[in-house]
């Protein structure tokens, strides 16, 4: 009986003890929960009614009850980490990476002695690490990399230890010789961060030591011969520092090394054989060795020219080796990689280079190598990098090259190589980057090369070569970089370049190119360089080009181009660089230039400029060069450019500036700055300024009396103008309802002949059609041609006698006189993009108003979604819906960059050429007519074209409909019908969220915290995670994919 009462007791006890514990861990848990944000709602499930619980939880492991894992990765956790983990006494596993934790990291977690694993790495702790982590006994992973700690290791490390790795993150001081003491530790990564001091010796005592990381830190010293008693490693890597003097011989002959990097610091002297060929009775390991970037100067010799290696990479770039080429490394055949680059080698390439069969890359650049380009590199069969600029190889470039099937990367700049550009080179299907700039080729480009359709690199500056430029160039569509500088070309810029949608940098200077620009470089939305400097290029300065938002660099000086330079180029918020000097360009320098906030050098020099130099330029505070000499500037020199307090070169010279120069502007700059000015006064030119105060008065009272009189004369024509404009309103209301109106036929029946006596003329900007024409292309404007109708008109389709089809907008209600509406007409035709409807042409006379544009065979938006909903197998597929939203926010884009508000984007005005790229139609109208009330734009629709989903209630707008099936998961709610077989493993449905996110946030309530058009072109080119689909598809012959 005492026996059974006393098991009795002690049950009770246990069951007691443990629901205590259980209660606990789930208020520890549930604070940990309560303390973060949990956007995806993870969390959610955490009830702590259940009957398990907390055990049944999403990340939480049991082991007898109590919770021995919380394992939560990846689930875009943030908030700070609650000290209550530290009741989780049974926990062995914790792993938090890739959240968005902040904080601290609680020292309470220490009283978690049975722990053995922490995985906090890829989150945004901050603070230092607590001393007591010895506590932790157990502990074998403690891996904390990519956040911010910081401070300087103090207290010792738990001996357990097998993996500390504590990089990226911002810790200080020296590495802590606590370290030594983990005689079981297998790997120590300290990389980036910012330890000081030299490598300790003691960490030579690590046997079991494998992985040895400590790049980018500021380590300084030697390295200590004593790492070489470390016999299990297999990696050592220290990049990145001021480590001097030379390497170990000892480290070479480690029997399990592999990896040496030891890239970017300040080693010297020379290169110990061990670290390429076996010098020990264990057999060769070391497959990796990475030295460049260092001051190495030459390699210690084998005895006997034979080396026993399983080397694969061998990275000795930018060092000062001096000598030729040594026979015994072009004889390690296991090399797959060998950059040589940047050093002192000499003489020729030896024959025995062939024997490097599995090369793969070998880079060779920047040495004194001479002699042909040997024959013997076709037997490297397999390399996928040739790089032999910066040499004095001569001959041709040999047609053995084209036989190399797999090269990438072919590169022959900077050598004294003659002859064609060989159109075997065509060839070479696989290449991404041809340089051959800097040689002597010459002839023409062949058309042969314009097949690599894969090249995103092509640079011939430099060369000899002659003919056009071909207009096949447009073929390269991957192409990021083309360099034709210098070469020879004339002609003109062939249209094509503007195919060339991945351009990032095109430097066409230095040649004999003429013509005017064409406006599709001006669609190019990734150019970011714009070099055509030294040609004879004529025509308007392109207003186009401040659609290009990621402009860093536009230079177009040493040419013939003239008007003005557009006020919308301040929006080139990214622009370093403007230089437009020396050519014919006149009118003012426009003071928007005061936007480009990022602008370094502007220079306009020897133009013919006039006007005052905008105030508005000291706005620019990193301006370093100012030009604007050889102009006829006037006025004074505002003081405000003074505050440009970058600036180093300022040319003002031969200009009809004056009074006094600046205080600041005069100590900073002398004389030649300001030449050449004859009312220039004031320091540093020998003119003096007599009867300053008193020529300053004077002149501020004219100045005022101008103002005043100016304002008056303004607010009388305004009164006129007003009163003028209302009544001529007025009368053409009382004619339209006192009379009959004219039909278009009669109004149009003076065709040709009345434009000769002086009548109404139908304008077009490029081609010859008489009005006559157009009223009979569009059958008298029958209603059976009509293509459209909204409140700006009637859009007709017009059929012309030679085949050509145009769309003829009838505008109603036209209150601009003829004058007025030629100048809008002809301010609308200058806006060109390849996703606008451009305006062709325009006609007005009295009772009618005609706009021009290009037909547009494959309808608007709404109808295709209509269409594709209802066809079977055929479908508007998600690769061209993505197409078609980049077309429309590119078109947007570039009305926002002309200061343009659209005001009624929706499906009826997203029109499709024959080629089915999407144009943005109805712009710019509402200054032609007075629209009536627009109609709710069919934008607001959802799913299906005309069907409204069962759970949209009445009180719900799309965007709160989608949030929420995206909140509940149902994610096949927002499939239209044509995007229903998505595949939810394939990178298409990848691409299909990030588009659904990039709508939201265009949505957000806040206007302002909406992204602009650049970003969303951006984000929008950021979807696109699967291969490229051609502009040219034809979005109903493309099945979706399964």
């Amino acid at each position: 009986m005492p026996s059974s009462l006393l098991i009795f007791l002690l049950l009770f006890f246990h069951i007691v003890l443990s629901c205590a514990d259980n209660s606990t861990e789930i208020e520890a848990l549930n604070s940990f929960r309560l303390s973060l944000h949990d956007p995806l709602g993870v969390l959610n499930g955490w009830d702590p009614t259940t009957r398990l619980a907390p055990c049944d939880w999403r990340g939480v492991t049991c082991f007898n009850g109590r919770v021995s894992e919380l394992r939560l990765p990846r689930l875009q956790l943030s908030g700070p980490l609650t000290d209550k983990i530290s009741n989780l006494r049974m926990l062995r596993k914790l792993s938090l990476r890739s959240n968005s934790f902040n904080g601290t990291i609680p020292s309470s977690i220490t009283k978690c002695t049975l722990l053995n694993s922490v995985f906090l790495q890829y989150n945004s702790f901050s603070g230092e690490i607590s001393p007591e982590l010895s506590n932790i006994t157990n502990l074998l992973i403690f891996n904390v990399a990519g956040n911010s700690l910081s401070g300087e290791f103090s207290g010792e490390l738990p001996r357990s230890l097998r993996v500390f790795d504590v990089s990226s993150n911002a810790f200080t001081g020296e590495i802590p010789k606590s370290l030594s003491s983990l005689n079981k530790v297998q790997l120590i990564n300290l990389s980036y961060n910012r330890f000081s001091g030299s490598i300790p010796a003691s960490l030579g005592q690590l046997q079991k030591l494998e992985y040895l990381w400590l790049d980018h830190n500021v380590l300084e010293g030697t390295i200590p011969s004593a790492i070489a008693n470390c016999s299990s490693l297999v990696h050592l890597s220290a990049e990145g520092n001021s480590l001097g003097g030379v390497i170990p011989a000892g480290i070479g002959v480690l029997p399990k090394l592999q990896v040496v990097s030891l890239a970017h610091n300040n080693l010297s002297g020379s290169l110990p054989l061990s670290m390429f060929c076996n010098v020990s009775v264990y057999p060769p390991s070391i497959r990796n060795v990475q030295l460049g970037f260092n001051g190495f100067m030459d390699i210690i010799q084998p005895q006997n020219a034979m080396c026993f290696s399983v080397l694969q990479v061998l990275d000795l770039q930018q060092n000062e080796i001096k000598g030729v080429l040594p026979v015994w490394l072009m004889n390690v055949s296991s090399l797959t990689m060998l950059d040589i680059s940047g050093n002192l080698f000499f003489g020729k390439v030896p024959v025995e280079v062939g024997n490097l069969w599995r090369l793969e890359e070998l880079r060779m650049a920047n040495n004194s190598l001479n002699g042909l380009v040997p024959a013997e590199i076709k037997k490297c069969g397999k390399l996928r990098v040739l790089d032999l600029e910066g040499n004095q190889f001569v001959g041709g470039i040999p047609d053995f090259l084209s036989e190399i099937r797999g090269l990438k990367m072919l590169s022959l700049g900077g050598n004294q190589l003659s002859g064609t550009v060989p159109s075997s080179l065509g060839n070479l299907t696989q290449l991404e980057s041809l340089n051959l700039r800097d040689n002597n080729l010459n002839g023409s480009l062949p058309k042969e090369l314009t097949g690599l359709s894969n090249l995103t690199v092509l640079n011939l500056k430099g060369n000899k070569l002659s003919g056009v430029i071909p207009s096949e160039i447009g073929n390269f569509r991957m192409l990021s970089v083309l360099n034709l500088s210098n070469s020879g070309f004339s002609g003109s810029i062939p249209s094509s370049i503007g195919n060339l949608y991945k351009l990032t940098t095109l430097d066409l200077s230095r040649q004999d190119l003429s013509g005017e620009l064409p406006f599709d470089i001006a669609g190019l939305p990734n150019l970011q360089v714009i070099a055509l400097q030294e040609n004879k290029l004529s025509g308007d300065v392109p207003e186009g080009f401040s659609s290009l938002l990621g402009l860093s660099y536009l230079n177009l000086s040493s040419n013939a181009f003239s008007g003005h330079i557009p006020s919308t180029f301040g929006f080139l918020k990214s622009l370093l660089v403007l230089s437009l000097s020396k050519n014919n360009i006149s009118g003012s320098v426009p003071p928007e230039l005061g936007n480009c906030s990022a602008l370094r050098t502007l220079n306009l020099g020897s133009n013919f400029f006039s006007g005052q130099i905008p105030p508005d330029l000291s706005r620019l505070s990193y301006l370093t060069e100012l030009d604007l000499g050889k102009n006829n500037v006037t006025g004074e020199i505002p003081d405000e450019i003074s505050r440009c307090s970058s600036l180093e070169l300022l040319a003002l010279e031969s200009n009809h500036l004056s009074g006094k120069i600046p205080a600041m502007l005069g100590a900073q700059f002398n004389q030649a700055s300001f030449s050449g000015n004859g009312q220039l006064c004031g320091r540093p030119l020998d003119k003096k300024c007599e009867g300053e105060s008193g020529s300053n008065r004077k002149k501020r009272l004219i100045l005022l009396i101008i103002v005043a009189a100016s304002g008056a004369c303004l607010a009388a024509f305004c009164c006129f103008y007003t009163y003028s404009l209302l009544k001529w309103r007025k009368r053409l209301k009382e004619k339209a309802a006192g009379e009959k109106k004219s039909t278009p036929t009669r109004a149009s029946s003076g065709g040709r002949s009345s434009g000769d006596n002086g009548g109404p003329k139908l304008v077009m900007f490029n081609n010859k059609i008489t009005l006559a024409e157009t009223v009979e292309a569009t059958r008298h404007f029958d209603e059976e041609n009509v293509l459209s109708r909204n409140q700006y008109g009637l859009v007709f389709k017009a059929c012309y006698a030679d085949g050509m089809v145009l769309s003829i907008r009838r505008l109603p209600n036209v209150l601009l006189d003829d004058n007025m509406f030629r100048k809008e007409a002809e301010a609308l035709g200058r806006v060109k993009h390849r996703n606008l409807t451009v305006l062709r042409g325009y006609y007005t006379g009295p009772e009618l108003k005609l706009l021009v544009y290009d037909y547009m065979p494959n309808g608007n938006l709404a109808t295709l979604l209509q269409e594709a909903s209802h066809q079977d197998g055929h479908v508007l597929n998600w690769p061209m819906r993505h197409l078609i939203a980049l077309g429309i926010a590119r078109g947007l884009a570039f009305l926002h960059t002309a200061a343009m508000v659209h005001g009624d984007v929706k499906p009826q005005n997203v029109l499709f050429d024959a080629d089915f790229e999407a144009h943005l139609s109805d712009f710019g109208l509402n200054k032609f007519t007075v629209a009536p009330p627009v109609e709710p734009s069919t934008s607001t629709s959802v799913g299906t074209l005309g069907k409204r989903p069962v759970m949209f209630g009445q009180d719900e707008d799309i965007v709160k409909w989608v949030k929420k099936q995206l909140q509940r998961g149902q994610i096949s709610e927002l499939l239209e019908p044509g995007l229903l077989e998505l595949d939810p493993e394939s990178s298409e449905w990848e691409e299909f969220l990030l588009g659904v996110k990039v709508g939201l946030l265009c949505t957000v309530p806040d206007p302002s915290d909406r992204p602009t058009m650049a970003d969303i072109i951006f984000m929008l080119e950021g979807c696109r995670v699967g291969a490229d689909i051609p502009s040219s598809a034809d979005p109903t012959n493309h099945h979706s994919p399964a």
